[in-house]
């Protein structure tokens, strides 16, 4: 009894600090850069949405809002989509070879999406 308990402890500590290094800031470099590309590719929903942006030389994955948050920034159903050109702030990986990036503003058309209004 005394094993099964101690494996179930240490698999939900993996398991949580898995989620937490991901989700959040702490993966993140604490600076923001601009990303300017093209929607390759798209998953929105929960934890957070991704979108895979083409740029001039790389390919990056660009986490988005939550769909509530997407909504509160005034992102509409379709303004996130395939083959749309997109500009994003936001804070990259602490390993720049990742390509990833948290989002903190998209703009779209000329029209800003402020997700997180509050973060510099």
């Amino acid at each position: 009894m005394l094993k099964r308990t101690f494996f179930f402890t240490l698999i939900s500590f993996v398991l949580v600090s898995f989620v937490s290094a991901h989700h959040g800031w702490r993966w993140t470099t604490g600076n923001n850069i601009e990303l300017t590309g093209i929607i390759v590719e798209l998953k929105l929903g929960n934890p957070h949405g991704e979108l895979t942006v083409k740029s001039e030389d790389d390919i990056w994955t660009v986490e988005v809002g939550q769909p509530y948050r997407n909504d509160r920034a005034g992102l509409m159903p379709g303004d996130l989509a395939k083959d749309v050109e997109v500009k994003i702030e936001g804070e990259p990986s602490a390993d720049i070879e990742q390509k990833l990036m948290k989002a903190e503003r998209i703009w779209i058309d000329g029209v800003l999406y402020d997700l997180y209004p509050n973060r510099d």
